[in-house]
Protein backbone atom coordinates (compact mmCIF):
# COMPACT_ATOMS: atom_id res chain seq x y z
CA UNK A 1 0.00 0.00 0.00
CA UNK A 2 1.41 3.14 -1.14
CA UNK A 3 1.76 6.07 1.83
CA UNK A 4 0.41 9.04 1.67
CA UNK A 5 4.01 10.84 2.51
CA UNK A 6 5.25 8.74 -0.67
CA UNK A 7 2.29 10.13 -2.59
CA UNK A 8 2.72 13.78 -2.02
CA UNK A 9 6.75 13.17 -2.75
CA UNK A 10 5.91 11.96 -6.20
CA UNK A 11 3.62 14.51 -6.69
CA UNK A 12 6.05 17.15 -5.70
CA UNK A 13 8.62 15.79 -7.68
CA UNK A 14 6.81 15.36 -11.20
CA UNK A 15 5.38 19.05 -10.98
CA UNK A 16 9.30 20.06 -10.56
CA UNK A 17 9.88 17.67 -13.39
CA UNK A 18 7.47 18.47 -15.65
CA UNK A 19 7.11 22.41 -15.33
CA UNK A 20 10.95 22.87 -15.15
CA UNK A 21 11.02 20.78 -18.42
CA UNK A 22 8.08 22.47 -20.36
CA UNK A 23 6.65 25.27 -18.38
CA UNK A 24 3.90 26.31 -15.77
CA UNK A 25 1.54 27.13 -18.08
CA UNK A 26 1.28 24.41 -20.75
CA UNK A 27 1.30 21.57 -17.58
CA UNK A 28 -2.21 20.71 -16.33
CA UNK A 29 -2.87 18.68 -13.40
CA UNK A 30 -4.10 15.73 -15.15
CA UNK A 31 -0.15 15.81 -16.61
CA UNK A 32 1.07 15.96 -12.76
CA UNK A 33 -1.06 13.15 -12.11
CA UNK A 34 0.13 10.89 -15.29
CA UNK A 35 4.09 11.42 -14.47
CA UNK A 36 3.30 10.84 -10.59
CA UNK A 37 1.39 7.95 -11.36
CA UNK A 38 -1.38 9.15 -8.71
CA UNK A 39 -5.33 9.64 -9.49
CA UNK A 40 -6.68 13.11 -9.41
CA UNK A 41 -8.41 12.59 -6.27
CA UNK A 42 -5.17 11.89 -4.62
CA UNK A 43 -3.92 15.58 -5.67
CA UNK A 44 -6.80 17.66 -3.97
CA UNK A 45 -6.37 15.89 -1.03
CA UNK A 46 -2.33 17.34 -0.77
CA UNK A 47 -3.46 20.17 -3.04
CA UNK A 48 -5.76 22.56 -3.40
CA UNK A 49 -4.79 23.97 -6.56
CA UNK A 50 -1.78 23.52 -9.15
CA UNK A 51 0.24 26.79 -7.65
CA UNK A 52 -0.09 25.38 -4.08
CA UNK A 53 1.63 22.50 -5.65
CA UNK A 54 4.19 24.78 -7.65
CA UNK A 55 5.06 26.82 -4.51
CA UNK A 56 5.24 23.59 -2.78
CA UNK A 57 8.23 21.70 -5.50
CA UNK A 58 9.93 24.81 -5.63
CA UNK A 59 10.41 25.12 -2.00
CA UNK A 60 11.23 20.90 -2.09
CA UNK A 61 13.63 21.67 -4.71
CA UNK A 62 15.74 23.86 -2.69
CA UNK A 63 15.84 22.24 0.62
CA UNK A 64 16.31 18.67 -1.36
CA UNK A 65 18.32 19.44 -4.27
CA UNK A 66 20.10 23.11 -3.70
CA UNK A 67 20.47 23.48 0.07
CA UNK A 68 23.07 20.56 -0.08
CA UNK A 69 25.14 21.54 -2.88
CA UNK A 70 25.18 24.99 -1.61
CA UNK A 71 26.31 24.29 2.31
CA UNK A 72 29.15 21.99 0.34
CA UNK A 73 30.05 24.69 -2.35
CA UNK A 74 30.23 27.96 0.09
CA UNK A 75 31.32 25.70 2.84
CA UNK A 76 33.06 28.38 4.80
CA UNK A 77 36.40 26.12 5.19
CA UNK A 78 36.88 26.61 1.51
CA UNK A 79 38.80 29.78 0.21
CA UNK A 80 36.30 32.52 -1.12
CA UNK A 81 37.84 32.13 -4.61
CA UNK A 82 37.65 28.67 -4.46
CA UNK A 83 33.89 28.50 -3.37
CA UNK A 84 33.11 30.85 -6.18
CA UNK A 85 34.63 28.36 -8.65
CA UNK A 86 32.87 25.43 -7.00
CA UNK A 87 29.46 27.33 -7.26
CA UNK A 88 30.32 27.63 -11.23
CA UNK A 89 31.09 23.90 -11.56
CA UNK A 90 28.26 22.96 -10.16
CA UNK A 91 26.15 24.68 -12.46
CA UNK A 92 27.71 23.50 -15.41
CA UNK A 93 27.79 19.81 -13.95
CA UNK A 94 23.89 20.13 -13.01
CA UNK A 95 22.99 21.69 -16.13
CA UNK A 96 25.09 19.35 -18.30
CA UNK A 97 23.62 15.84 -16.21
CA UNK A 98 20.17 16.86 -16.58
CA UNK A 99 20.82 17.87 -20.63
CA UNK A 100 22.25 13.89 -20.39
CA UNK A 101 19.19 12.95 -19.03
CA UNK A 102 16.67 14.37 -20.98
CA UNK A 103 18.38 16.34 -24.29
CA UNK A 104 17.70 19.21 -22.96
CA UNK A 105 19.43 22.09 -21.01
CA UNK A 106 16.13 23.46 -18.64
CA UNK A 107 17.92 25.99 -17.02
CA UNK A 108 17.35 27.99 -13.64
CA UNK A 109 13.93 26.47 -12.81
CA UNK A 110 13.02 29.43 -10.34
CA UNK A 111 14.18 31.64 -13.35
CA UNK A 112 12.25 29.97 -15.60
CA UNK A 113 8.77 29.89 -13.41
CA UNK A 114 9.55 33.55 -12.28
CA UNK A 115 10.22 35.55 -15.63
CA UNK A 116 7.07 33.20 -17.18
CA UNK A 117 4.69 34.07 -14.61
CA UNK A 118 5.99 37.22 -12.61
CA UNK A 119 3.11 39.58 -14.21
CA UNK A 120 0.28 36.55 -13.76
CA UNK A 121 0.65 35.04 -10.39
CA UNK A 122 2.05 37.13 -7.60
CA UNK A 123 2.49 34.43 -5.14
CA UNK A 124 4.48 32.41 -7.44
CA UNK A 125 6.66 35.32 -8.16
CA UNK A 126 7.54 36.39 -4.56
CA UNK A 127 8.39 32.49 -3.83
CA UNK A 128 10.63 32.48 -6.53
CA UNK A 129 11.90 35.80 -5.51
CA UNK A 130 13.04 34.45 -2.12
CA UNK A 131 14.53 31.95 -3.71
CA UNK A 132 16.72 32.98 -5.38
CA UNK A 133 17.63 35.39 -2.58
CA UNK A 134 18.87 32.66 -0.97
CA UNK A 135 21.38 31.37 -3.41
CA UNK A 136 22.34 35.40 -3.75
CA UNK A 137 22.86 35.77 -0.11
CA UNK A 138 25.90 33.15 -0.41
CA UNK A 139 27.54 34.93 -3.10
CA UNK A 140 27.22 38.15 -1.33
CA UNK A 141 28.44 36.29 1.91
CA UNK A 142 31.45 35.05 -0.12
CA UNK A 143 32.34 38.63 -1.62
CA UNK A 144 32.54 39.81 2.26
CA UNK A 145 34.79 36.97 3.29
CA UNK A 146 37.35 37.66 0.58
CA UNK A 147 37.12 41.43 1.28
CA UNK A 148 38.03 40.44 4.90
CA UNK A 149 41.08 37.70 4.03
CA UNK A 150 42.15 40.53 1.56
CA UNK A 151 42.16 37.85 -1.58
CA UNK A 152 39.86 40.76 -3.50
CA UNK A 153 38.63 44.76 -3.45
CA UNK A 154 34.88 44.31 -3.30
CA UNK A 155 33.67 47.87 -2.71
CA UNK A 156 30.45 46.96 -2.77
CA UNK A 157 29.51 43.09 -2.02
CA UNK A 158 25.63 43.21 -2.89
CA UNK A 159 25.67 44.96 -6.24
CA UNK A 160 28.96 43.11 -7.23
CA UNK A 161 26.86 39.49 -5.88
CA UNK A 162 23.90 40.90 -7.45
CA UNK A 163 25.85 41.03 -10.93
CA UNK A 164 27.34 37.99 -10.24
CA UNK A 165 24.06 36.32 -9.74
CA UNK A 166 22.77 37.67 -13.15
CA UNK A 167 25.40 36.61 -14.90
CA UNK A 168 25.09 32.99 -13.97
CA UNK A 169 21.37 32.94 -14.77
CA UNK A 170 21.83 34.93 -17.92
CA UNK A 171 24.23 31.91 -19.00
CA UNK A 172 21.87 29.63 -17.89
CA UNK A 173 19.38 31.18 -20.32
CA UNK A 174 21.80 31.17 -23.42
CA UNK A 175 22.70 27.60 -22.17
CA UNK A 176 18.84 27.26 -22.37
CA UNK A 177 18.08 28.62 -25.54
CA UNK A 178 21.17 27.04 -27.58
CA UNK A 179 20.17 23.76 -25.55
CA UNK A 180 24.16 23.27 -25.13
CA UNK A 181 25.34 22.98 -21.66
CA UNK A 182 28.78 23.16 -22.61
CA UNK A 183 27.84 27.24 -23.00
CA UNK A 184 27.83 26.78 -19.33
CA UNK A 185 31.87 25.49 -19.52
CA UNK A 186 32.89 29.20 -19.79
CA UNK A 187 30.85 30.93 -16.54
CA UNK A 188 33.83 30.03 -14.52
CA UNK A 189 36.27 32.57 -16.43
CA UNK A 190 33.67 35.14 -16.62
CA UNK A 191 33.05 34.62 -13.30
CA UNK A 192 36.58 35.53 -12.39
CA UNK A 193 37.07 37.86 -15.19
CA UNK A 194 34.12 40.37 -13.45
CA UNK A 195 35.64 39.87 -9.93
CA UNK A 196 37.69 42.91 -8.65
CA UNK A 197 41.57 42.54 -8.49
CA UNK A 198 42.93 41.36 -5.47
CA UNK A 199 44.25 43.55 -2.60
CA UNK A 200 47.93 44.91 -2.21
CA UNK A 201 49.79 44.81 1.25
Amino acid sequence: MTRPSDTRDRLLSAALDRIWTSSYGSVSVDDICTAAGVKKGSFYHFFPSKEELAVAACEEHWQRDLQPILDRVFHPDRAPLERLEAWCDAIYQEQKARFQASGHVPGCPFASIGSEMGTQNERLRRKVEDLLERGLFQIERTLRDAQKDGSLTVANPAAKARALHALALGLMVHAKVANDPEVLRGLREQVLEALPAPQRV
